[in-house]
């Protein structure tokens, strides 16, 4: 008798929509194992789709769940028996344990080798202990429950409900065959009775009739003879061979937008990729418009010829005709439409003056004003920021007052994923290149793999732009908690902390904040102002990628200038490297501990020179002592800045240090030497937060 069978489960649906089937397309194989997990089985399973199933196979199932060993501890001996004597039967302790069991305790009242009851040592007491194995059932029996429970873990967002059904799906729900080895399971879900059969593409023979399903291999077959190609990757495959031949034999250059690509195979059973054209008049629009309508709008491929964009495009059918020319006319007509209609709104455009003042009839957040307001703060910031970094105030200011006169376009009306790219070519003939293409690199970096700015002066105006959104709406409470991040404040933050890491601009998490706060007119309180800082700090760390604990060390120490405390950082990070690091930080660490009481509200402020003065040398009694004061006037004459040197000169204190704690005594009664002590190891430490706080190095 076999101990294994195939199994085929289809989910036909309507069409699926293809992009947050895409999102959720990644999560379904571990879902489906973790639905088979929780029902005790474990199979290698292909998974594929189309846009109107979802079918899973696996080709070694057990026909049998396997079995549960399960583990029971018990209360201790000595309260599980009368008086702790197993001769006097059971306590209430014991007979509670036993139900729980299920084991009767007249016929446990000895331990037998063979009995279920035993004994067991846990936590040093010797304890009741069951072993118990509970037989697997008939992995048809419980198919159902898997598919379902699967299903339910899938999340499209939002959902469809029709007919009577309560639970809903992304898309209507067809049919659930489900076929284990020959024989077929029915279940009724989705308001739907599961029969073993499918359906094949719309286009084939039989593609209005249900087809029974005998088996995997049959399954597979008739999809093939069907017109439905299955796997995912074989589709994508197709496209792109289909393409390389029309590149070829036209000689021309298909853009293969990846993403596309992708929403192309998940809206096709059998793809078949065909060339179309459109009038070259329209090639007089900006080519950004173009392939924004061809792929957003129509899902087509743009296409160039010699290195600029050519009048026409791929578009990928769903068909198994084999006569094109009509799918080529229909969708060379509704591209003609489309751009007839970007061609009048563009020449609608560069008729109209475009003044930043209009912006205010534009609403950005409630609390925050119209957008003209926001550009008014923006412009204010980029002012103030031209100034620090020595940048073109002129340029860098009419950029920014002119950088979102484009949401005022009917373009970007129509297109709004055109902003600031449009921006570009109304600002260009009045003026000029440099201000419109600082323009058009606003929203750089828009993302974790999206370019920088390409030079400083637009990395700037990107940088005010950011920097209002973070503080304008920290200032209302708009905080990213969580997964919730409505306004893309992490995304806005790592684009500025790119920006300032790749350009050398150095800003301080204090003092710059708090200036920007003034420049601007922000109205916000110190807790969110703090709350600010520390999200950009969390920000930094994940850019930087470094031992987090490093990271906590050096984001305490005495700078807040992020340039620095990437210099900070990566110097401290060097020292996970070292062979001594644990004799460092230990010695390192008594440093802190001794010096946590002590007032160091005006020496935190203090260089080291000065802390230095304070120390009364008569008191240094002991060699030790006077060995580590001479060690802390030669690093302070040498007047270190390279945080890697600073620190290596530091670390080269540790065996001075080592024979201080072993031959001096701080803590003493007379608080005088005491006091002086201490503030020769303070000394050290307040040296130290010029990278990073000791307290946190615990590594």
């Amino acid at each position: 008798m076999p101990t294994h069978k195939e199994l085929l489960i289809e989910i036909l649906t309507e069409e699926l929509p293809a992009l947050p089937f895409l999102k959720e397309w990644r999560n379904i194989p571990a879902k489906w194992e973790q639905a088979l997990k929780t029902h005790n089985l474990s199979a290698t399973s292909q998974i594929h789709f189309t846009p109107r199933r979802i079918a899973i196979i696996a080709r070694d199932v057990p026909i049998k769940t396997a079995p549960i060993h399960q583990e029971f501890f018990g209360p201790p001996i000595a309260i599980a028996y009368v008086d702790g004597d197993k001769n006097k039967g059971f306590s209430k302790a014991g007979e509670s344990f036993l139900k729980k069991v299920g084991l009767e305790s007249d016929v446990l009242k000895n331990l037998a080798q063979n009995s279920p009851l035993q004994t067991t040592i846990k936590d040093g007491k010797e304890v009741l202990f069951v072993q118990k194995t509970i037989d697997g059932i008939a992995t048809q029996e419980v198919l159902g429950k898997i598919v379902r429970s699967f299903l339910k873990t899938l999340n499209f967002g939002k959902t469809m409900h029709w007919g009577t059904v309560k639970e809903g799906f992304i898309r209507p729900i067809r049919n659930i065959a489900i076929l284990f080895g020959d024989t077929t399971i029915s279940i009724t879900d989705f308001d739907q009775e599961g029969k073993g059969a499918t359906l094949l593409h719309r286009d084939s023979p039989k593609g209005n009739q249900w087809v029974e399903i005998k088996s995997v291999q049959n399954y597979l077959d008739m999809l093939a003879s069907g017109g439905v190609l299955l796997d995912e990757a074989q589709r994508r495959a197709t496209i792109i061979e289909q393409i390389r031949t029309i590149e070829t034999h036209h000689q021309i250059q298909v853009e293969l937008d990846e993403a596309l690509l992708d929403e192309v195979v998940a809206i096709t059973e059998y793809p078949s990729a065909l060339l179309g054209h459109f009038d070259k008049r329209f090639l007089a629009l900006p080519s950004e418009v173009i392939l924004t309508s061809m792929k957003e709008n129509q899902r087509y491929f743009g296409i160039y010829k010699n290195g600029k964009l050519y009048n026409g495009f791929i578009v990928v059918a769903n068909s198994l005709c084999k006569d094109t020319a009509f799918i080529i006319n229909g969708n060379q007509k509704v591209l003609k439409a489309r751009l007839s209609d970007a061609e009048f709104f563009y020449q609608n455009d560069l008729k109209t003056k475009l003044e930043p003042e209009s912006l205010a009839q534009i609403a950005f957040v409630e609390g925050l004003g119209s957008m003209f307001d926001k550009t008014q703060r923006e412009v204010q910031i980029g002012s103030y920021l031209a100034k620090c970094y020595n940048q073109a105030h002129d340029i860098i200011t009419t950029s920014l007052r002119y950088a979102k006169v484009d949401l005022l376009s009917e373009m970007v009306g129509e297109f709004p994923e055109l902003q600031g790219i449009m921006g570009y070519y109304y600002a260009l003939p009045r003026f000029g290149e440099q201000i419109a293409s600082a323009i058009k690199e606003q929203y750089l970096p828009n993302g974790e793999d999206s370019p920088l700015p390409n030079n400083a002066l637009n990395a700037i105006v990107a940088m005010s732009i950011k920097l209002d959104n973070l503080l304008a709406l920290f200032s209302i409470g708009k905080i990213p908690s969580g997964s919730k991040d409505p306004f893309a404040l992490r995304r806005a933050a790592n684009g500025v902390l790119r920006i300032l890491l790749a350009y050398n601009l150095a800003f301080d998490l204090d003092s710059t904040l708090k200036d920007l706060v003034s420049v601007g007119g922000y109205q916000i309180d110190s807790a969110k102002l703090t709350s600010l800082r520390n999200f950009l700090l969390d920000r930094l760390e994940s850019i930087l990628g470094l031992d987090s604990l490093i990271f906590r060390s050096v984001s305490k120490g005495a700078s807040a200038e992020i340039l620095q405390i990437k210099h900070n950082a990566q110097a401290l990070a060097g020292l996970l490297l070292r062979d001594d690091k644990d004799q460092i930080v230990s010695v390192f660490k008594r440093v802190a501990n001794i010096t946590k009481d002590i007032d160091s509200g005006v020496l935190a402020t203090q260089k080291l020179a000065e802390i230095l003065a304070q120390i009364a040398t008569d008191l240094l009694h002991t060699p030790q002592e006077r060995d580590l004061y001479d060690a802390l006037r030669t690093l302070e004459s040498k007047h270190l800045q390279d945080p890697k040197v600073l620190l290596e000169a530091l670390f080269s204190l540790r065996e001075v240090l080592e024979k201080f704690f072993e031959n001096v005594m701080v803590n003493v009664d007379d608080p005088i030497l005491c006091y002086n002590r201490k503030l020769l190891i303070y000394a050290i430490y307040a040296e130290f937060r010029k990278i990073g706080d000791l307290k946190e190095l615990a590594i």
